[in-house]
């Protein structure tokens, strides 16, 4: 039973307001943009909701301030959808997928797989959609995305020339939420592997048993960019996974390519890929722990003219960004160590509590340790189908950098 509540909040339509939420005062300490709603900024709730239920957002004076998705097992209380006083209805969503859509329409080029729903970016908080030819993977993240998921690949479905939707929730995430983990098809079926196109290269995504969705859309561009460099070159690919970096790298005229990566699993798909694209010839793969072996290839006197770093995610967790800035500091110092003079390094991080500064510093300070001199080329984030929401940080969390050094 709903008591006491503003009936000028009410919406009539399916997804109805089942409660009211005043923040507390520790609320406007944070962007009064941002569209996490935490716990401890929930002061008084007025109504029973229920996971996934559509809830109004006041202000701790009273006034109006959003409508989004509850859930009383999360740490992020409310995810707001909107700060408008407008239904959460079937139109809702269909005009914020075809948002996404038109945008990616815009930024998207010399490609057919890419991140068609980036949640938060696209004002869709906890939602996830990769597109990959005609299949589309898809991640509910959050109770109240999960619950609308079927009508969500419906959209999806009427909007785009899909013949597949597969769910990949098996995001340790979800747990936080309350939500169990499966892979499966929501719509369609078949086949879990799919041949993407990425500028001059072609790949095979494997979505039922690939990192994430299947694929890294993010370091597409960041991929294209590093190629430009490499005509000529004997190229190092640290953390190679598929081969995706080293694939363009050869493809722009690499003279060599090594990949190294401790999954023999994910190096048998880079050696496909290398002979899909016809530059198996180029490419060599060796499994090994990649701290190690940067060693031992110091230590053998070993040079490279284009190196690229793209390791996992080092901190999930501010408590874990000390040891995370000492593992890039030292990937990097080998880094370094092994380019030949006016090289290139290419260096990424993907994890979100190490920022743009913090990743700039350590590789400043490994190139002092190194003794090399360095000077930046390009200072680079994740492709434009991730787009950053400017109240919230944490939409942007890939960092890349491409320096040369003496």
């Amino acid at each position: 039973m709903i008591a006491n509540m503003d009936k000028k909040h009410m919406t009539s339509n399916a997804d109805s307001v089942t409660a009211q939420i005043r923040l507390n005062r520790d609320w406007t300490r944070i962007d009064p943009g941002h569209v996490w709603v935490y716990a401890g900024h929930v002061g008084h709730i007025v109504g029973q909701p229920e996971a996934g239920d559509v809830v109004d957002i006041l202000r701790p004076d009273g006034r109006f301030h959003g409508r989004g998705l509850f859930n009383p097992n999360s740490k992020i209380r409310v995810r707001l959808l909107t700060g408008e006083d407008e239904p959460v209805d079937e139109a809702f969503w269909r005009k914020r997928i075809q948002q996404a859509i038109r945008l990616r329409a815009r930024v998207v080029t010399g490609t057919n797989a890419y991140r068609l729903v980036y949640g938060e970016g696209d004002r869709l908080p906890g939602l996830i959609v990769d597109r990959y030819d005609r299949l589309a993977v898809m991640q509910t993240l959050s109770y109240g995305m999960d619950r609308r998921k079927e009508l969500l690949a419906d959209l999806l479905m009427q909007e785009l020339d899909l013949e597949e939707i597969y769910l990949r929730n098996d995001a340790k995430s979800r747990q936080l939420e309350g939500l169990p983990l499966e892979r499966r098809f929501l719509r369609g079926g078949g086949a879990t592997q799919v041949e993407i196109v990425e500028g001059a290269a072609r790949f095979v995504v494997d979505v039922e048993r690939g990192q994430k969705t299947g694929w890294f859309c993010d370091q597409r561009e960041n991929r294209l960019a590093t190629a430009k460099l490499a005509a000529g070159s004997d190229v190092l690919e640290v953390f190679c996974h598929t081969g995706a970096f080293g694939i363009h790298a050869a493809l722009g005229g690499a003279k060599s390519v090594e990949g190294l990566d401790s999954s023999e699993e994910t190096l048998a798909l880079a050696r496909r890929h290398a002979a899909h694209n016809q530059v198996e010839q180029q490419c060599l793969y060796r499994k090994a722990d990649a701290f190690d072996e940067m060693r031992e290839l110091v230590k053998a006197g070993r040079h490279y003219d284009l190196v690229i770093l793209d390791p996992p995610a080092f901190a999930r967790s501010k408590q874990a960004l000390p040891r995370a800035l000492s593992g890039y500091k030292d990937i990097n110092l080998l880094g370094l160590k092994l380019l030949k003079p006016e090289g290139f390094l290419v260096t990424s991080s993907c994890s979100h509590p190490v920022s743009e500064e913090d990743l700039w510093k350590s590789i400043r300070l490994a190139a002092r340790d190194a003794k090399r001199e360095i000077r930046l080329i390009e200072q680079r984030g994740q492709g434009p189908d991730h787009p950053v929401l400017a109240s919230m940080p944490e939409t942007r969390y890939l960092k890349c950098f491409i320096v040369q050094a003496w």
